[in-house]
């Protein structure tokens, strides 16, 4: 059995979608939710679900003996970003090569970056006047955005969007597509 650990900042939808995927899996489970929000929403999601979650900050992920040690102790085979706001420390980098998984709100390398999330992607897409925009899904490395792509979805942009409008289009190839490519890699690593 493969565990894996979400790693969110806000809300949790995607963690939520994530961990139900999963919850009935034979090879793969979510074993905990890693927060540095002490009241993010994702932590009620991931009390209803009867996932163990940690809240964290951000002095604790980036010292070499907290967070990575609680990994081990969780026995945490991957690591699957939701919203999660912070960058990843070298440290926990190294020790998952190709098992941190993260989504991003748009096409990389467009719009992608330190700062760029949520709405500020959206909106940002439709300030330039881009006629498409969709989701990345990759491997996280030191950088912001800037890992393998394991998949890119589209979706267009019309003249009447919004930032709003443009962001439900995306979280619809979010919840379909996200863990579908995690179970994917996992399954053929």
């Amino acid at each position: 059995m493969k565990k894996i650990s979400i790693f969110a900042s806000g809300s949790g939808s995607n963690a939520e979608n994530i961990i139900n995927h999963f919850k009935n899996s034979q090879e793969i489970m979510v074993n905990s939710v890693v927060c540095n929000v002490a009241d993010a929403f994702v932590l009620e999601r991931a009390k209803r679900l009867n996932v163990h979650s940690y809240v964290i900050t951000k002095s604790e992920l980036n010292d070499p003996d907290k967070v990575l040690k609680m990994l081990k102790e969780l026995e945490t085979d991957y690591i699957v970003l939701a919203g999660f706001l912070l960058l990843m420390p070298n440290n926990i980098v190294t020790a998952f090569p190709e098992r941190i998984i993260n989504i991003h709100p748009a096409l990389l390398p467009a719009y992608g970056g330190k700062g760029m999330y949520g709405m500020k992607v959206h909106k940002a897409v439709i300030d330039a006047g881009e006629k498409v925009s969709g989701i990345t899904i990759h491997f996280v490395d030191e950088k912001y955005d800037n890992g393998k792509i394991i998949l890119q979805k589209r979706c267009d942009v019309t003249a009447t969007d919004t930032p709003e409008s443009l962001a439900e289009k995306v979280h619809i190839l979010e919840y379909e597509y996200y863990p579908i490519a995690i179970e994917k890699v996992i399954l053929n690593t």
